[in-house]
């Protein structure tokens, strides 16, 4: 984001320090030059492409990524609830690694998608809850834990694809390209004098391109940056998840700390 912009500041120097020594050379002297009016239309084109790329790329990605995260937060929750019907030992077994998964998922794996990875904490307690499975097999709420499991199986992978970026960098630097290439056109074409307006009105436009290239890369990675999706649906189930836990059984009782790390035994 910050390379964005200033490139984009660089562009609009550039512009404006051609149009003030190298304009004379290409064309006559004049007051008139480029109007406001025309400075907008051209840019009418690369605005719409602009906003295409975030209203269907980049805001598709975000959205597949909330939806990821909510239904692998239901799915987990599903998995808690059926475990009610299990044995004693492989309820208490099963529940508690629910309650691990999520505090991992929240403290290790949500901050490492900022940077589009993932995290191999959780996979530790997904590993464990199937390998409670097995003294279940041929038991009714067998087929519906394995059911569960692998609904948040799908939603955690659907999650991670999302968490890195769907716009080629070759398509990103062909926009920073394209706005560096029409800022400096339209600013040769101003005015060498009484061109206050038209230079306010060029540095707007500047800026607002420089917006909506910066909102197509934040959009685009939907857990880093500004416009991010939160962790609030896994700690929900986290929370109630854990309350579950403790109808039954003590807090010390949890394979795993805060953070979803094994306890040391």
């Amino acid at each position: 984001m910050i390379l964005v912009i200033v490139v984009a500041v660089v562009a609009l120097c550039a512009g404006l320090a051609a149009n003030r020594f190298l304009r004379p050379r290409l064309m006559s002297d004049d007051d008139a030059g480029m109007a406001v009016k025309d400075l907008v239309g051209p840019l009418l084109t690369l605005t719409v492409l602009l906003l295409a790329f975030v209203l269907v790329t980049a805001s598709g990605s975000y959205s597949k990524a909330e939806i990821a995260s909510r239904g692998e937060a239901r799915a987990l929750d599903q998995l808690t609830e059926v475990a009610e019907y299990a044995p004693p030992a492989e309820r208490e077994r099963v529940q508690a690694d629910t309650v691990c998964y999520a505090r991992a998922v929240r403290s290790q794996e949500w901050p490492a998608m900022a940077d589009g990875k993932g995290s191999a904490a959780p996979s530790v307690w997904s590993t464990d809850v199937r390998r409670s499975f097995r003294g279940l097999e041929g038991k009714p709420v067998f087929g519906m834990l394995i059911a569960a499991d692998n609904k948040r199986s799908d939603e955690r992978e659907e999650r991670l694809t999302q968490a890195t970026a769907s716009i080629p960098s070759a398509i990103f630097w062909f926009l920073l390209a394209t706005l560096t290439i029409t800022v400096v056109a339209l600013a040769i074409c101003l005015p060498r004098r009484n061109k206050r307006g038209q230079v306010i009105v060029l540095t707007v436009i500047t800026a607002l391109l420089t917006a909506t290239l910066c909102i197509i890369r934040d959009v685009d990675r939907p857990f880093g940056g500004i416009i991010n999706v939160e962790s609030t649906a896994i700690t929900e189930v986290e929370r109630q998840a854990t309350r579950d836990f403790l109808t039954h059984h003590k807090a010390a009782d949890l394979p795993c700390d805060n953070k979803g790390d094994r306890r040391a035994t």
